[in-house]
């Protein structure tokens, strides 16, 4: 992430991918899928190129393609969001397809409560817009409704190897009430602001729903070899006051760390963009939980821990001296 943030825009940097597979996203349909299917292109890991490898159809690509087009019109597909939100921006992603990428996209979203159906309108938030060979464009929504459908096109066929759709999770006021919600979640709008190490793993995922999967599904750092420990920020879905916590070594049994330590502030006037300046100053938050011994493959309920430090924006996760953690899960209500 960190070698990322200065390549890309702020959108991907400060918003969640709600078109992620491991989120919940799902492709409905699409008008073509013979040499790979729509599903391949929502998969949470980057798209690898695999060169002697093929199948029944032909050269096995990591993505969506469809075959070559040989009468009038073009090819779509439909996705149903992990969770409705304000769509901030794209990352059309064409690696590794070279002589058989889309020249073109355009992308609609809708808002309704199932699935579109023929009488679903639709509206566009991306503009016919050129792709090329093997890159990842990141091009900007045009429109800041809540959507829980989006309908990719393609001018006229190909392959797109991964699309991401980058937003707000959108917290309903009339579910949430006074009511406590996990603050920390991705589909509330949770979302990994920096770390200090993240070699193993898929870092993101210390934010999804559920348990691990596997030691793969989590935040895992290299082996400390120098003093001090390791550390993740993470930015809540809103602002509110944590009475909840519970830290998850799912799957984590010779490389969970020895404790842990959660710090949190408040930091609205930052602002979204203020990243490095987040960072430097979690070093001095107060504590939210004072440090806590760990176990292996264990769910830690510590929020009989917790420390009163009002509203929080923020929380930075401290692991001593270093290892996994397979979730966090900080819950609360909107302050």
């Amino acid at each position: 992430m960190n070698e990322q943030t200065a390549a890309v825009p702020g959108f991907v940097v400060n918003s969640v991918n709600l078109a992620s597979a491991g989120l919940g996203a799902r492709g409905l349909s699409a008008t073509d899928e013979f040499f790979a299917p729509l599903e391949r292109m929502l998969a949470d890991q980057p798209a690898v190129f695999i060169p002697d490898k093929y199948d029944d159809n032909g050269k096995w690509m990591d993505g969506w393609e469809s075959r070559r087009k040989r009468v009038l019109g073009h090819d779509h597909a439909v996705i149903r969001l992990a969770v409705a939100g304000r769509i901030d921006g794209f990352d059309v992603d064409t690696s590794h397809f070279t002589g058989n990428y889309p020249p073109a996209a355009r992308i609609e979203a809708c808002n309704v409560p199932g699935d579109p159906d023929a009488a679903t309108v639709w509206t566009e938030v991306l503009p016919t817009s050129p792709l090329g060979p093997s890159s990842h464009h990141y091009l900007a929504s045009t429109s800041a409704e809540v959507f829980t459908h989006v309908r990719l096109h393609i001018y006229p066929d190909g392959g797109v190897a991964r699309l991401r759709v980058f937003g707000q999770p959108y917290l309903d006021p009339a579910q949430t009430g006074d009511g406590e919600i996990e603050l920390s979640s991705s589909l509330n709008g949770g979302r990994i602001v920096g770390f200090s190490d993240a070699h193993y793993g898929s870092y993101h995922r210390l934010l999804a729903p559920g348990r691990g999967e596997n030691m793969g599904d989590g935040w895992e750092t290299s082996r400390r070899r120098v003093p001090g420990n390791e550390w993740i920020v993470i930015a809540l879905g809103g602002r509110g006051l944590l009475s909840g916590a519970i830290v998850d070594t799912a799957y984590f049994k010779g490389n969970f760390p020895d404790s842990c330590s959660i710090q949190a502030a408040d930091m609205s006037e930052f602002g979204a963009d203020a990243r490095d300046a987040i960072i430097t100053a979690s070093m001095f938050w107060p504590e939210l939980i004072a440090p806590q011994k760990l176990q292996a493959d264990h769910v830690h309920d510590l929020s009989n821990h917790i420390t009163d430090v009002g509203p929080v924006t923020h929380v930075r996760l401290n692991i001593f001296p270093d290892g996994g953690v397979s979730r966090l899960k900080l819950s609360g209500r909107l302050a």
